[in-house]
């Protein structure tokens, strides 16, 4: 039997709260170790329980944001993912400064949440898609792209496939399908692609606007 991946849940909402852990008891790939209401309970629980994930609420008393962030700093093993109700592009990317690995709107059903996480527990960086759309949109605009990170070295010719199909929010199996590569090799080539454009997840270089050539 497979281990089950540990979590806790964070949200000064009971309701909110005991709605998420009857979703993820009701999973048998979860087990709920914990559970918190602010960001000081947070930062308790990674120290003490150390989960793998936890999920955080943005506006919780004490600041979503400054509890992802002391834990990604002080427990980077730990996958962060903030679950909220604000749509705020600013948050959004405040949030995943802090090095969270998911952003999710409070609104996603208790599946797409279970899928979510699993998603995240096997590597991958998670945000709402219609905001990583708008995110993505607003900074191909001219503005934007004057602002844009440049990468600190040439990506190969396969590395920039591998970038194109991470705009476009493909996950690492969809990647390895479409460009008829093993998950393995996609992820090798990923991480080599998050070094060199000195992004710390899939969204940051998502968001890297790459210099056209001559």
């Amino acid at each position: 039997m497979a281990q089950k991946i540990s979590i806790a849940v964070i949200d000064d909402h009971p309701l909110m709260r005991d709605g998420v852990v009857a979703t993820l008891t009701n999973c048998s790939d979860f087990d709920v170790v914990a559970t918190g209401g602010c960001a000081d309970d947070a930062v308790r629980i990674a120290q003490v329980h150390q989960p793998q994930m936890m999920l955080v609420d943005l506006s919780m008393p004490g600041g979503g944001l400054d509890a992802a962030n002391r834990i990604c700093t002080s427990q980077p093993a730990i996958k962060v993912i903030i679950l909220t109700v604000s749509e705020r592009e600013d948050d959004v990317i405040a949030a995943m400064s802090t090095g969270v690995a998911g952003y999710v709107l409070k609104g996603i059903s208790g599946a797409d949440l279970v899928a979510t996480l699993k998603a995240v527990s096997i590597g991958e960086t998670y945000i709402t898609p219609n905001l990583a759309a708008r995110l993505l949109s607003k900074n191909r605009s001219p503005s934007a792209k004057s602002a844009s990170r440049e990468p600190a070295v040439q990506l190969t010719a396969r590395e920039e496939q591998i970038l194109v199909e991470l705009k476009l929010g493909a996950t690492n199996k969809e990647i390895a399908r479409k460009l008829a590569l093993s998950e393995k090799t996609v992820k090798h080539y990923m991480t080599s692609v998050l070094q060199k454009l000195r992004a710390r997840n899939r969204v940051e270089a998502a968001l890297t606007e790459l210099p056209k050539k001559d």
